[in-house]
Protein backbone atom coordinates (compact mmCIF):
# COMPACT_ATOMS: atom_id res chain seq x y z
CA UNK A 1 0.00 0.00 0.00
CA UNK A 2 1.21 3.38 -1.37
CA UNK A 3 0.97 6.17 1.19
CA UNK A 4 1.06 10.00 1.18
CA UNK A 5 2.64 10.38 4.65
CA UNK A 6 6.17 10.80 5.01
CA UNK A 7 6.56 9.75 8.58
CA UNK A 8 6.69 6.01 8.29
CA UNK A 9 9.04 4.38 11.40
CA UNK A 10 9.52 0.65 10.69
CA UNK A 11 8.72 -1.04 14.16
CA UNK A 12 7.69 -4.30 16.04
CA UNK A 13 4.67 -4.52 18.15
CA UNK A 14 6.38 -5.03 21.68
CA UNK A 15 2.85 -5.22 23.41
CA UNK A 16 -1.19 -4.87 22.67
CA UNK A 17 -3.56 -3.63 25.50
CA UNK A 18 -6.78 -4.10 24.85
CA UNK A 19 -9.61 -2.03 26.50
CA UNK A 20 -13.07 -1.99 25.93
CA UNK A 21 -13.56 0.74 23.48
CA UNK A 22 -9.68 1.91 22.34
CA UNK A 23 -6.12 -0.17 22.05
CA UNK A 24 -2.97 0.82 23.68
CA UNK A 25 0.00 -0.54 21.15
CA UNK A 26 3.36 -0.57 22.49
CA UNK A 27 5.74 -0.18 19.65
CA UNK A 28 9.72 -0.66 19.24
CA UNK A 29 11.17 1.72 16.89
CA UNK A 30 14.98 1.11 16.53
CA UNK A 31 15.15 0.71 20.27
CA UNK A 32 12.75 3.68 21.17
CA UNK A 33 9.36 2.75 22.64
CA UNK A 34 6.33 4.75 20.26
CA UNK A 35 2.96 4.17 22.01
CA UNK A 36 -0.21 4.29 20.06
CA UNK A 37 -3.37 4.76 20.67
CA UNK A 38 -6.17 2.79 18.24
CA UNK A 39 -9.05 1.80 18.25
CA UNK A 40 -9.80 -1.99 19.95
CA UNK A 41 -11.28 -2.74 16.21
CA UNK A 42 -8.94 -1.65 13.99
CA UNK A 43 -6.59 -3.64 16.75
CA UNK A 44 -8.29 -6.76 16.60
CA UNK A 45 -9.20 -6.28 12.59
CA UNK A 46 -4.92 -6.08 11.89
CA UNK A 47 -4.65 -8.95 14.21
CA UNK A 48 -1.80 -6.96 15.92
CA UNK A 49 0.23 -9.13 18.10
CA UNK A 50 3.92 -8.52 20.08
CA UNK A 51 6.49 -9.95 17.63
CA UNK A 52 4.95 -8.18 15.10
CA UNK A 53 6.24 -6.28 12.17
CA UNK A 54 4.15 -3.01 11.17
CA UNK A 55 4.54 0.42 10.40
CA UNK A 56 3.98 3.31 12.20
CA UNK A 57 2.47 6.25 10.24
CA UNK A 58 2.79 9.33 11.98
CA UNK A 59 0.55 12.22 10.53
CA UNK A 60 0.86 15.26 12.58
CA UNK A 61 0.07 19.21 12.46
CA UNK A 62 2.60 19.72 15.45
CA UNK A 63 6.17 17.86 17.05
CA UNK A 64 7.50 19.30 20.55
CA UNK A 65 10.86 19.32 20.15
CA UNK A 66 12.69 19.02 24.34
CA UNK A 67 16.19 19.55 25.54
Amino acid sequence: MELSARNQLRATVREVKLGTIMAEVVLDVGGQEVVAAITRRSAENLGLKAGDSVAAIIKATEVIIGK
